[in-house]
C-alpha cells in the first residue's frame, strides 16, 4: 500500500452545482408546504401522560425498541438500494451522492415541526406522532450506513472485480457473493452506530412541543426525558438501567453474533489466530430448529429468488468506473410529471423567497454570527474526537482480547442518550466562564464521536492479516507501520466517519446551544439556537432561513473539504 499523503493532481469540480440548488429549491418548497399545513393543524395537541412507575418500563421499552426496529430495517433498505445505484451507475452518482450529501446535512430537528404539524393536519395525532418520530429516527440511521455501503461498494479490490468479470457473474450473483459481503463488516459497525444513534434522538422523538402542541408518544425515550426535565433522579437512574440492560441483551444477542459471522467475510489470505467468538451463535447454530428451517425454508427460498434475479450475464461486466449510461429516451408521461413537478418547485421556492423577505436585517446578521459560532464548535468537536477515536478504535479493531472487553462497553456509553445526562452536565458547567460553550461542545461530542469510532474499528477489523503478517517479517517501525498500512487502510473509514459525525455534530448544535431545564432557558450564539427558538416561537421565516444556511454551509464544506479526500480514498487507497 501507498505512504499516506496527499495527491495534488485530484480532479477539480465545482462545489456547487444548479443540481445542487434545485435540491435546495426543493427542500425549501417542502419547508414551506408544511408551514402551510401547520396552520391547519389543531391549535392546541395534547399527548399522553407519561407515567414514572417503574413498572411502566419493559411496556415503555418495548414500544421504543420497535420504533427503533421499524426505522433501522427501513435504513438498512435504503443503504442498500440507494449506495448500489449510486456505486454502479455514474449518471445515477451525479445526482444522487449530491442528493444525499445534502439530506444528511438538513438538521431533521429543524424539518420535525413541519412534518409533525404537516402530519397532524392530514392524520389522527397518535399516527402523525408515531410516523414523524419513525421518520426522526430513520434520518439518524440512514445516512451514515448509506455512506459506508457506497464506500465499500467503490473500494472493492481491483482484483475481484475483475474475477467477477471473468467468470461473467450477473449483477444478482455478484451483489450477493461479491459487493455485500465485502461490504458487510463496515456496514455492521455502522448498523451498531446507528442503533446508537437513535437513542440520541429517541428522546427528541418521543417528545416534541411546538407551542400549545405537545406531541408525545409512551416510550423510554420521553420516560427519560420527562425524568430529566422534572428532576426525578431515581426515575432517571431506573430508565437508564433499563436502557443499558436493553442495549447488553442486543449486544449479546444480536450484534456480537453479528461480528461473528461476517468475521469470514474479511479479505485475507490467513485465518486469524483468535477469530471473533459468540456463545449465543454456536448455540443457535447447532438447533435442531434451525437446521430444519434451513432445509426446509430459507434454501428453497433462496433458491427461487436466484432464479427470480440471477440473469446470464450477456456481456462481460464492467468496472463501476467504467460504467456510462446511455441515452435514456424520455417518455410524454414522465415529460409532463418533470413539467408538473418543475412548476411546484418554482412556486413553492417563489413563496419560501417571499417568506423569506419578511426577516428583517438585524436577524440575518444574527444568523451569520450564529454560523461562525456553531462552526467553531463543530471544528473543535471534530479535532477532539480525531485525536482519541484512531488508537482506540484500532486498539479495538485489532486486538480482539481486548474487542471482548472494550466492545460492550463502547456499544453501552455510545448508546446512552447525551441529552438525558446533559442537564447534569449544565449544571456542572454553568459557573465556569463559557461554561455553556463547553457544554455545547461536550455534548456535540458525545452524540457524534461514536460515528468515527465505529467507523475506525471497522476499517482496522477488515485490514487483512496476511499485510499484518508481513509488516512484522519485515520488522517495521511503529511509525512506518502507521504510515504504510494502518493509516492507509484507515483512510476511506475515516474520510466516511469525519462526513457523518460532522453532520451529527450540526445537527446536534440544535439541542446543544438551547437547553431548557428547571424551568428556565438557557441560549448561547449559534445557528442551532436560532432553529431551535424559532420552532418554539413558530418563527416559520426564521426557521427556513436559519435551515437553509445552515444546510448551504455543510453542503459547501463536503464539495471544498471532504469531496476531495473522498476521491482520494476512492483513488489511491483501495486495499490492492
Amino acid at each position: 500500500m501507498r505512504p499516506f499523503r496527499f495527491s495534488p493532481a485530484l480532479p477539480q469540480n465545482p462545489p456547487f452545482t444548479i443540481g445542487d440548488g434545485l435540491i435546495l429549491l426543493g427542500i425549501a418548497t417542502l419547508l414551506y408546504l408544511g408551514a402551510r399545513l401547520a396552520f391547519d393543524a389543531p391549535p392546541v395537541v395534547t399527548g399522553p401522560a407519561i407515567s414514572l412507575a417503574p413498572s411502566a418500563l419493559p411496556w415503555y421499552a418495548f414500544l421504543s425498541v420497535g420504533r427503533m426496529a421499524g426505522a433501522y430495517f427501513l435504513s438498512l433498505l435504503f443503504s442498500l438500494f440507494y449506495g448500489y445505484a449510486a456505486a454502479r451507475n455514474r449518471t445515477a452518482r451525479l445526482v444522487m451522492m449530491p442528493l444525499l450529501d445534502v439530506l444528511q446535512s438538513v438538521p431533521i430537528l429543524s424539518f420535525l415541526p413541519v412534518v409533525l404539524l404537516g402530519l397532524s393536519a392530514l392524520l389522527p395525532e397518535g399516527f402523525a406522532a408515531e410516523m414523524a418520530a419513525v421518520v426522526l429516527i430513520f434520518t439518524s440511521q440512514a445516512w451514515n450506513m448509506t455512506f459506508s455501503f457506497y464506500q465499500s461498494m467503490s473500494t472493492l479490490p481491483m482484483e475481484l472485480r475483475e474475477a467477477a468479470a471473468t467468470f461473467r457473474f450477473s449483477p444478482w450473483l455478484r451483489f450477493k457473493t461479491l459487493e455485500l459481503p465485502f461490504a458487510a463488516i463496515g456496514l455492521l459497525w455502522n448498523s451498531m452506530m446507528s442503533w446508537s444513534g437513535g437513542w440520541f434522538f429517541l428522546m427528541a422523538a418521543e417528545i416534541f412541543q411546538v407551542g400549545d402542541r405537545d406531541f408525545r408518544l409512551p416510550g423510554l425515550g420521553s420516560y427519560l426525558q420527562m425524568a430529566a426535565s422534572e428532576g426525578n433522579v431515581p426515575a432517571v437512574v431506573m430508565g437508564l438501567i433499563t436502557l443499558i440492560l436493553i442495549i447488553v441483551l442486543l449486544d449479546q444477542f444480536v450484534w456480537r453474533p453479528m461480528i461473528a459471522w461476517t468475521d469470514k467475510f474479511k479479505v485475507e489470505m490467513v485465518e486469524g489466530d483468535e477469530p471473533p467468538e459468540s456463545w449465543f451463535l454456536d448455540l443457535v447454530s447447532r438447533a435442531w430448529l434451525l437446521e430444519q428451517f434451513g432445509v426446509r425454508v430459507w434454501t428453497p427460498f433462496s433458491e427461487w429468488v436466484d432464479t427470480r434475479l440471477q440473469r446470464p450475464a450477456a456481456r462481460p461486466i464492467t468496472m463501476p468506473e467504467a460504467e456510462v449510461a446511455g441515452k435514456a429516451r424520455l417518455s410524454l408521461p414522465f415529460m409532463v410529471f418533470v413539467g408538473l413537478f418543475g412548476l411546484v418547485i418554482l412556486y413553492g421556492g417563489y413563496q419560501a423567497v417571499r417568506l423569506l423577505g419578511t426577516i428583517p436585517g438585524a436577524e440575518w446578521r444574527t444568523l451569520g454570527l450564529g454560523l461562525i459560532a456553531t462552526l467553531l464548535r463543530v471544528l473543535v468537536a471534530l479535532i477532539i474526537t480525531l485525536l482519541w477515536t484512531i488508537p482506540l478504535g484500532v486498539a479495538i479493531g485489532t486486538n480482539r482480547r481486548l474487542a471482548t472487553i472494550l466492545q460492550p462497553i463502547v456499544q453501552v456509553v455510545a448508546a446512552i442518550p447525551a441529552t438525558a445526562l446533559f442537564p447534569v452536565l449544565l449544571l456542572a458547567l454553568l459557573t465556569v466562564p463559557g461554561g455553556l460553550n463547553i457544554a455545547a461542545v461536550v455534548l456535540m461530542l458525545m452524540g457524534t464521536q461514536w460515528y468515527m469510532l465505529f467507523n475506525i474499528i471497522a476499517g482496522a477489523a477488515a485490514i487483512p492479516l496476511d499485510l499484518q503478517y508481513t509488516t512484522d517479517l519485515l520488522r517495521l517501525s511503529r511509525w512506518d507501520r502507521w504510515r504504510t498500512l494502518i493509516l492507509p487502510a484507515l483512510f476511506p473509514y475515516i474520510i466516511t466517519g469525519a462526513i457523518t459525525a460532522s453532520g451529527g455534530a450540526w445537527n446536534a448544535s440544535i439541542v446543544a446551544e438551547h437547553v431548557e431545564f428547571g424551568g428556565q432557558t438557557h441560549m448561547t450564539n449559534g445557528v442551532g439556537a436560532l432553529i431551535a427558538q424559532a420552532t418554539v416561537d413558530g418563527n416559520y421565516a426564521l426557521l427556513l432561513a436559519a435551515t437553509l444556511a445552515l444546510v448551504v454551509t455543510v453542503v459547501l464544506i463536503n464539495r471544498f473539504f471532504w469531496l476531495r479526500l473522498y476521491r482520494l480514498a476512492e483513488e489511491r487507497y483501495r486495499m490492492e
